[in-house]
């Protein structure tokens, strides 16, 4: 299979960002404009041979344009999206659509409910920042700590924090959910975020089966080429197709996000970690792979580049990284240590279901001390799984989560 093959390479997403405001009667327009113009730039890349995984909607902070005094009037207006986004108005395509940020105590105490009810509809994460001493925000991080302790207990087996992530130095315009954001001074846009774990496999079997060489830089110099390769291959041939094929001027055209993203439906991160000589992610070596692999997603030329581009480790959204979590081939601190040389930070990690909110603020003041003092992007999206404790097997039922050992928080 040749590496150029449209096939490795999917679009997980074109993701546009707008601003809403407080007046309902511009709702439709915008929401109408964004499906149509995903809906006419999908057809342009499946026509080219990508396959488009989904599209969606990243909106400015909610509290700008819902109605937050009160938890039911927020829901009322959240309704009125969801009837919206359902209508036959949205060029006959399913857009997920996430709220932007919570920005204050009062927003952020609506967002177990607003989960509760509107599930796949109320993506939304919570920035925190630092005071001029450097010290993380902790009023932010406790009130988002309860937010996620609220939320397990109310959803099923918890699964309602997969729409909930606290971010910390990063920027908007990250494509993926729920840690998207916009702000209106940006002006409407979009980003181009992509799957590409089956590529990198690819790439990596297809040079190891020819190579003959046999030190570990050599190695590794093929390993950070045939994958920087690939990946810019794919990421041109895309913006060349948006070029030529834009006309739409109400979105701006903002960049890639490079990272690999991977999905319980394509090959797992674990290979390629395999691949590149380390026995089991989580082995002597993982650092090293880790490093080289964000290099990689770094090295992208003559491409604005947003969002993580960096190492996704998505826990539960990884066949492979989930299996390990039942070899015990890592723990928490681990991952946080991985977090050191790539990026996402906690992803997708299930927790036992009576971790304290201490012991939650404290896991994301780690997270959130690492991501300012490295300066990378990094994120923190935990599943407390009620009357499960570390070790314990998760039940999850959505068809986005991989079901693993919850893992202890230390």
């Amino acid at each position: 299979m040749n590496f150029k093959n449209k096939e490795l390479c999917k679009i997980r997403t074109i993701t546009t960002f707008l601003s809403l405001s407080g007046d309902k009667k511009t709702w439709k327009p915008e929401i109408v404009r964004a499906s149509q113009f995903c809906a006419g730039l999908s057809n342009v890349f499946l026509e080219n041979g990508y396959i488009v995984q989904s599209v969606r909607i990243v909106t400015n902070p909610f509290g700008e344009y819902l109605n937050t005094e009160s938890l039911e009037s927020a829901k009322i207006d959240l309704q009125y999206l969801s009837n919206l986004l359902k209508s036959s108005d949205m060029a006959g395509i399913r857009v997920r659509f996430a709220i932007g940020e919570a920005r204050t105590k009062s927003e952020i105490r609506l967002l177990p409910e607003l989960v509760k009810e509107f599930g796949d509809l109320c993506n939304v994460c919570v920035n925190v920042d630092r005071d001029d001493f450097g010290v993380l925000n902790n009023e932010l991080i406790r009130y988002s700590a309860e937010a996620v302790s609220h939320i397990s207990k109310i959803t099923p087996r918890g699964e309602g924090n997969f729409n909930f992530t606290v971010n910390f130095n990063c920027d908007p315009l990250i494509p993926y959910f729920p840690a998207g954001y916009h702000r209106k001074e940006r002006g409407n846009c979009f980003v181009i975020g992509l799957e590409t774990p089956d590529l990198l496999v690819h790439v990596l079997e297809d040079f190891n089966h020819r190579t003959d060489l046999n030190t570990h830089n050599d190695l590794f110099k093929g390993y950070y080429t045939v994958m920087s390769g690939a990946l810019q291959y794919h990421i041109s041939t895309i913006q060349n197709l948006i070029e030529q094929s834009c006309g739409d001027e109400n979105f701006k055209f903002s960049g890639f996000d490079s990272s690999a993203a991977p999905s319980k439906k394509c090959s797992s991160m674990v290979e390629i970690y395999e691949q590149m000589g380390v026995e089991y992610f989580g082995a002597s070596g993982t650092v090293e792979a880790s490093s080289l692999l964000t290099n990689v997603f770094k090295s992208i030329k003559d491409i604005q580049l947003v969002g993580f581009s960096g190492l996704m480790l998505a826990l539960t959204e990884d066949m492979g990284l989930a299996q390990g979590t039942i070899q015990s081939n890592f723990d928490i601190r681990s991952l946080l240590t991985y977090s050191a040389v790539c990026g996402i930070g906690l992803d997708t990690v299930p927790i036992p279901g009576d971790t304290s909110i201490d012991k939650i603020s404290a896991l994301m003041r780690d997270t959130g001390t690492m991501a300012y003092r490295l300066n990378k992007p990094l994120t923190v999206r935990v599943f407390p799984v009620p009357g499960l404790s570390a070790g314990d097997m998760t039940a999850f039922e959505s068809d986005d989560l991989c079901n693993c050992a919850v893992l202890s928080v230390p």
